[in-house]
């Protein structure tokens, strides 16, 4: 389990480590982290953990604004989604959930999460948007533009993730998730 988790932590902080380069608004690795650590990690807190860890690092060389809580709230919230991805609701892993349709529709929740949550906090958070109805309208209506990207960037961030991921699993054996027991049957 350790080669696995430090494969996984791998691919995680070079996602991170994406951020720092030149790209288009909100074509970022940002869900697709959560989504894979969430998915990915066998322990719910080092899904938590590992992802939120590259996250902070990465944001403390990109700046720190206004809307940062509600960028981790969805960050969360996300890595929750992967969770379920995961795990059955006997606890355990359930093949169908990793499959294609699977994460692309999970990736296109954490793209919705994601613009919910932080357009309601550039909403709540900054000056530029009147604090009504109206106003909190006027920040969704602002964000669709970005939205097309959040949705490529989380798909595509998310196709090499789980997609590498699974490759190296093929070559590597020992990065393979082992079946857990179940209690009691």
């Amino acid at each position: 389990m350790h080669a696995r988790m430090a494969a996984l932590a791998v691919l995680i902080a070079a996602a991170a480590a994406a951020r720092l380069l030149p790209h288009p608004p909100n074509l970022t690795p940002i869900a697709a982290m959560a989504l894979f650590g969430g998915a990915s990690f066998s322990d719910t807190r080092a899904a938590v953990a590992v992802p939120l860890a590259a996250m902070l690092l990465s944001d403390l060389f990109l700046g720190l604004h206004a809307t940062i809580p509600f960028v981790y709230v969805s960050f969360l919230l996300i890595t929750g989604i992967g969770v379920w991805l995961r795990r059955a609701a006997d606890g355990t892993l359930l093949r169908t959930r990793r499959a294609v349709p699977a994460i692309a529709g999970a990736a296109a929740a954490g793209s919705v999460v994601f613009f919910l949550v932080t357009n309601f906090g550039a909403w709540a958070t900054t000056a530029l948007y009147p604090k009504t109805s109206a106003g909190l309208w006027a920040a969704y209506v602002a964000g669709v533009p970005f939205f097309r990207n959040t949705l490529l960037g989380d798909l595509a961030y998310c196709a090499l993730l789980f997609g590498g991921f699974a490759l190296m699993e093929r070559a590597i054996p020992a990065l393979r998730l082992q079946p857990v027991p179940v209690p009691g049957r």
